[in-house]
C-alpha cells in the first residue's frame, strides 16, 4: 500500500504542478480560450493565486516525505488538494460543466486516499 500511496502522490504532484505552472505562466484570457472557461468568473490575481497554491501543494505532496523534514506536511498537502477539488466541483457545478466535475471528483478521491494513508496506517 505504501507504493500505491507514493504513486498516487506522484500523479497528483504531476497534475498540480502542470496545472499550477500553466496558471502562473499564461494570462487569464489565454487560459479561458484553451478550455478553462471558469477563469472568466475570477480575477487574474485569483487565478494566479490558485496557480501558486497548486504549485506549493504539488511540492508539499512529495518533498516533506522524500527529505524527511516535517513529513506531516504530506497528508496536509493532500487535504489541501481535496479542499481545492471540492471547491472546483462547486465552481463547475454552477457552470454546468459536468465532464470536468468527474475529473475533479477523481482527484478529490485520490487526495483523500493519500491523506488517509499518510495520516493513518501508512504514516512516515
Amino acid at each position: 500500500m505504501n507504493v500505491v500511496l507514493w504513486v498516487i502522490a506522484g500523479l497528483l504532484t504531476l497534475a498540480f504542478l502542470v496545472a499550477g505552472v500553466m496558471k502562473l505562466a499564461q494570462p487569464k484570457d489565454r487560459l479561458a480560450m484553451s478550455g478553462m472557461a471558469w477563469t472568466e468568473d475570477f480575477s487574474a490575481g485569483a487565478v494566479k493565486g490558485l496557480g501558486a497554491l497548486e504549485v506549493l501543494i504539488a511540492f508539499g505532496l512529495v518533498l516533506p516525505a522524500v527529505t524527511g523534514i516535517a513529513p506531516v506536511l504530506t497528508p496536509l498537502a493532500a487535504l489541501g488538494v481535496a479542499l481545492i477539488m471540492a471547491g472546483a466541483v462547486v465552481v463547475h457545478a454552477r457552470r454546468a460543466e459536468s465532464q470536468v466535475i468527474v475529473v475533479n471528483l477523481v482527484l478529490l478521491v485520490l487526495a483523500v486516499v493519500v491523506a488517509w494513508g499518510r495520516f493513518g496506517p501508512y504514516a512516515f
